[in-house]
């Protein structure tokens, strides 16, 4: 199954959370942060949005930065994803 987002929505998964910190202690899943850093998995089609004509800047396969407490979470075919707007997306990692 596929999903395909509407207007400014964007599709993205989330990379995996450090499992240690740079002195080499190791992070239970309650002492881990949230992840910020996604991968850009499917991209609407931008178009006039709320009365606003929106440009979509992201494409698939992007790493990006996006706002902690955006979006949707969605679970597909036993895996996660997020739905945000482009504008939670806050930096394109490169």
């Amino acid at each position: 199954m596929t999903m395909k987002p509407l207007g400014d929505r964007v599709v993205i998964k989330n990379l995996e959370a450090e499992e240690t910190t740079k002195g080499g202690i190791i992070l239970t899943n309650s002492a881990k942060e949230k992840p910020v850093m996604a991968e850009v998995i499917a991209v609407g089609p931008g178009g006039n949005v709320d009365g606003k004509e929106v440009s979509m800047y992201v494409t698939v396969g992007q790493k990006v930065i996006y706002s902690k407490y955006a979006g949707t979470e969605v679970k597909l075919d036993g895996e996660e994803f997020i739905i945000v707007r482009q504008s939670d997306i806050l930096a394109i990692v490169e």
